[in-house]
């Protein structure tokens, strides 16, 4: 039984042994969703990659991570988190090794696939547990401050490790570096996570429902990245469209006739969890693509290497993981609303900020304005988010509620990215030279306009729809007797 009273304390225990260990985990596979932008110079060279074919290393991580996380969550609730979990770790381990020993394109693609697949797991099933393993309320929202910080840091940190490992060692690195990562955490989750229960009697895995949402979200998802680059009207993204909305209705019928559905109605009630999974889609859709626009002006713009791109994210990481962190103790005292309108609201201003400072001749002081306020947001948001997404669900269904707010988090980041990839590459067909260096430096500063509009419409989200949790009535004082 959970001791309340331990789970209050952040004082070195079994608990905070737990906490330090899925912070960890969840840092490693947010690592790998931005190390490999900077190495992709490296990549395409020696393993031969063409312009169009090499946003595939990204895109093949994107659409199997999306794709299998309601899986994911599913699988922790019903076969044990600390199975999955582990299983989770072992795949992406041994992803990486491979990815690091490819000699041609087909086989990193593979690993990159497997690598998402690793994540898919990882990432749910150490929400689930921290969800699980502290009470809601204070001790909850200090421990997801501390998770999230690692999480929204591990996007950030990925862009400067993968530039100083590429720089140093090759673009090999960026890979083998996560075999040394995750294997450490592998271990210790069989030493700090409890055993796993026997499985709950009466409850299915739901195989009709999770194959038909892991295909219809994977094929939905590779539209969406692809589309760009193979063409909207071309028979493989049509057929992939049509088949995914296909799966997603296949999957939407069965759940209304399954007995232990996947995504258990209820659920879809819940207002926190509705709020935190829209937060969640847009997030990713506006802060989690600037990360990938920024390493493009920084490299292609204003001509840095490996390792003074790395480097320009040093402050952001710092203010994302100071941002992350404080969120918990900031949603305690604020509340879930206002916390979010007053991070949101510093987000609009930094993009808008960065909006200006980007052009051709531009430099990275002009830039920090932007990017403190735009990582201040960056950071208290994304702990935010799944604070309301886990609040008022039953333990029994922590997993799939964290698998539906990270499939969220999936989509957004293959959707927003998919269509401000047009807006920043719109004109730039045919250019070369400097009218292609000031046509880049334009397009990436009105992407940042659009970010900024998008998280102003999160803004007005919060706004009207956030739930605040009811005000604790005070303990009953017995009356006494005369």
């Amino acid at each position: 039984m959970r001791s309340t009273e331990a789970s209050l304390r952040l004082g070195w225990n079994r608990e905070t042994a737990t906490l330090a260990l899925l912070s960890f985990a969840m840092l490693v596979v947010s690592l790998d969703q931005y190390i490999v932008v900077v190495a992709l110079p490296d990549i395409a060279r020696d393993l031969g990659y063409s312009a169009q074919t090499l946003q595939s290393v990204i895109s093949a991580y994107a659409v199997v991570s999306a794709g299998f996380l309601l899986f994911g969550g599913r699988a922790a609730d019903l076969l044990g988190r600390r199975r999955i979990l582990a299983t989770g770790l072992a795949l992406y381990a041994g992803a990486a090794l491979a990815g690091g020993l490819a000699t041609g394109p087909a086989l990193l693609l593979t690993a990159r696939a497997v690598q998402g697949l690793g994540g898919a797991l990882v990432f749910p099933t150490t929400l689930a547990v921290i969800n699980t393993t502290f009470a809601e309320g204070r001790a909850r929202n200090r421990a997801l401050g501390i998770w999230g910080g690692a999480g929204a840091a591990g996007l950030v940190i990925g862009v400067l490790l993968g530039g100083l490992l590429t720089q140093a060692f090759g673009w090999e690195a960026v890979f083998l570096v996560n075999v040394a990562l995750a294997g450490p955490a592998l271990l210790l989750s069989f030493v700090l996570i409890p055993p796993d229960g026997e499985r709950e009697k009466g409850r299915t895995f739901d195989l009709p429902g999770a194959l038909s949402v892991t295909a219809g979200v994977t094929l939905i998802v590779f539209t969406l990245v692809q589309g760009p680059a193979l063409g909207w009207s071309s028979p493989g993204i049509v057929i992939s469209a049509v088949t995914g909305l296909l799966l997603l209705a296949a999957f939407a019928v069965n759940e209304r006739r399954s007995s232990d559905p996947l995504v258990p109605p209820r659920l879809l009630s819940n207002p926190n969890l509705i709020t935190g999974v829209v937060i969640a889609f847009m997030f990713m859709a506006t802060f989690g693509s600037v990360l990938y626009f920024l390493s493009i002006y920084f490299q292609q713009v204003l001509g840095y290497d490996a390792l003074q791109t790395g480097a320009g994210f040093l402050i952001p990481t710092a203010v994302v993981v100071a941002g992350s962190t404080t969120a918990g103790s900031l949603v305690t005292r604020l509340g879930l609303r206002s916390t979010l309108m007053a991070a949101l609201a510093i987000g609009t201003l930094g993009a808008a900020l960065l909006g200006v400072a980007i052009s051709p001749d531009g430099s990275y002081a002009e830039l920090i304005p932007g990017l403190v306020a735009l990582s201040i947001g960056d950071g208290v948001v994304f702990t935010t988010m799944f604070i309301a997404a886990a609040t008022g669900v039953a333990a029994r269904e922590q997993g799939i509620a964290s698998g539906i707010a990270s499939t969220g988090a999936g989509l957004g980041a293959a959707v927003g990215l998919a269509l401000l990839v047009l807006v920043a590459t719109a004109g730039l067909d045919d250019l070369t030279g400097e009218p292609l260096c000031i046509a880049t430096a334009e397009g990436i500063s009105t992407t940042l306009f659009v970010v900024a509009g998008g998280i102003a419409a999160m803004l007005l989200l919060a706004v009207t729809r956030c739930p605040t949790p009811p005000a604790r009535r005070p303990a009953a004082v017995p009356r006494r007797r005369c």
